[in-house]
């Protein structure tokens, strides 16, 4: 019974945390991106802008939450909560720090896959049952986008489960007690940020929203909760794929001094500031690039690098 409840409540604070977390990283986007663009961004609503958080939370709840006549009402309504529902699965096998996690799964990395990509089918449903030829097109570009980068992103990991032994997330962090598999795995490491941000549909990979072609892309129609849902899904996707580079890259919460679990807050906030340092800098490629960019460029590389890792662990 003391098991039970202290998984319950572990799935509890993981929940509440990442939601919270979630809705913060709104409002640290908009200061880092006025920062970096010398603007003012939010800093009218509270202190430094702070309560814009709760504002934007207030206006999402009053919003008309508008079903469009011409859609597909049941998917319609559905799509929007697989895609939150399929990044908190995935964070379930993600340990903070020795002992905080929910399941410490000896296939942790291959559901972590599995999950990941599940997302695709709220890109796609949302985006036929709205009955809207911007969204059915952000759809198709979400699809292939997220599945070609699906392949990429497996490849790219398959060395360092090859120099861990394991696809255990935990025995992989306590693998690189000696050193880090960035250092062993550098383009590995290059390969999974790059998925990472596709999957995430981030700029300059946010081909499925590209707002100057689509309207909105895939979630056009959407609107109230259902389209915060989207929102929040995205931002969920932020952290987790920074929680899994730290893990699997940067030692997860291994360090000096300080607690583990500030570790690995502390190594994951910098690549969520990656994220919207990206945002800030870079331009938003054509579709057809991206994909060529994918299947003529990172495919090739993520089989090499396998070719390589595995040489090098047979000798």
């Amino acid at each position: 019974m003391n098991e039970v409840f202290k998984y319950i409540l572990m799935i509890v604070i993981l929940l509440f945390t990442l939601t919270s977390i979630a809705a913060w990283l709104i409002w640290l986007e908009r200061r880092l991106l006025a920062l970096w663009q010398d603007r003012y961004g939010p800093n009218r609503a509270g202190p430094f802008g702070l309560l814009i958080v709760a504002a934007d939370t207030i206006k999402l709840f009053f919003k008309e939450d508008w079903i469009p006549p011409f859609a597909e009402k049941a998917i319609f309504v559905i799509a929007p909560a697989i895609v939150a529902a399929a990044v908190l699965l995935s964070f379930v096998v993600v340990p903070f720090a020795p002992g905080i996690l929910v399941s410490d799964l000896n296939v942790g990395l291959l559901f972590f896959l599995a999950m990941s990509s599940l997302g695709v089918y709220s890109i796609v449903l949302g985006g036929w049952a709205s009955n809207n030829k911007y969204s059915l097109l952000g759809a198709l570009r979400g699809a292939s986008q997220m599945i070609s980068y699906e392949v990429f992103m497996g490849l790219s990991l398959m060395g360092v489960v090859m120099l861990s032994g394991s696809f255990r997330l935990t025995d992989i962090v306590m693998a690189q007690t000696d050193l880090w598999f960035v250092v062993t795995q550098p383009v590995g490491f290059v390969l999974f940020l790059t998925a990472g941000i596709a999957e995430t549909h981030r700029l300059p990979f946010d081909i499925p929203e590209a707002e100057s072609e689509l309207v909105a892309g895939f979630h056009s129609e959407y609107s109230g909760m259902k389209f915060g849902m989207f929102f929040i899904g995205e931002y969920l996707g932020i952290i987790l794929i920074s929680a899994m580079v730290v893990t699997i890259f940067f030692g997860g919460w291994l360090g000096p001094v300080l607690p583990p679990l500030v570790w690995f807050v502390l190594k994951t906030f910098v690549f969520i500031v990656l994220f919207i340092l990206l945002r800030a800098s870079l331009p938003r490629p054509r579709y057809d690039q991206l994909m060529e960019y994918g299947w003529k460029f990172i495919l090739p590389v993520a089989l090499l690098n396998l070719l390589v890792t595995g040489a090098f662990a047979l000798m």
